[in-house]
């Protein structure tokens, strides 16, 4: 890379910043609608093999509008039975290999009105699967 080049390498932490101050920036309805309430919105977040790569979307589960989360509805639904709080989502059972390549996932925002800001660490995406079902499925 030539110095003073405008292209600067970024660590996973600076693009999750960035990610979540757009999501809660961006507006959430169409131009002529009214907007929703702002107590709803968590911005789920994935990170893995060393913070090489993110993967984030916005799930609302107030007024689903737009849908950026593939299965909003179940993943609500798993939000709602624990109740709000991420560490409680019910875990599935499985068998995972025990290879060590591990993903980190993070809910930020408010869910149903109430704040969160939850980050987990699992040994390999085949874990993080069954502990949080279709929650971070995306």
């Amino acid at each position: 890379m030539r110095s003073g080049s405008p292209f600067r390498p970024r660590p996973a932490a600076a693009i999750v910043a960035a990610l979540v101050s757009l999501a809660v920036a961006a507006p959430a309805h169409a131009v002529g609608e009214p907007a929703p309430a702002r107590s709803s919105g968590v911005f789920l977040t994935v990170t893995g093999q060393n913070n090489a790569w993110v993967r984030g979307v916005l799930l609302d589960c107030v007024t689903q509008r737009p849908a950026h989360h593939p299965h909003a509805a179940k993943a609500c639904a798993a939000i709602d039975a624990a109740g709000g709080d991420f560490a409680a989502l019910r875990a599935r059972q499985g068998v995972c290999t025990k290879q060590y390549a591990p993903v980190t996932v993070g809910a930020t925002g408010r869910h149903r009105g109430k704040p969160v800001s939850w980050h987990k660490t699992f040994g390999n995406a085949c874990e993080m699967g069954h502990a949080t079902g279709d929650v971070f499925r995306f």
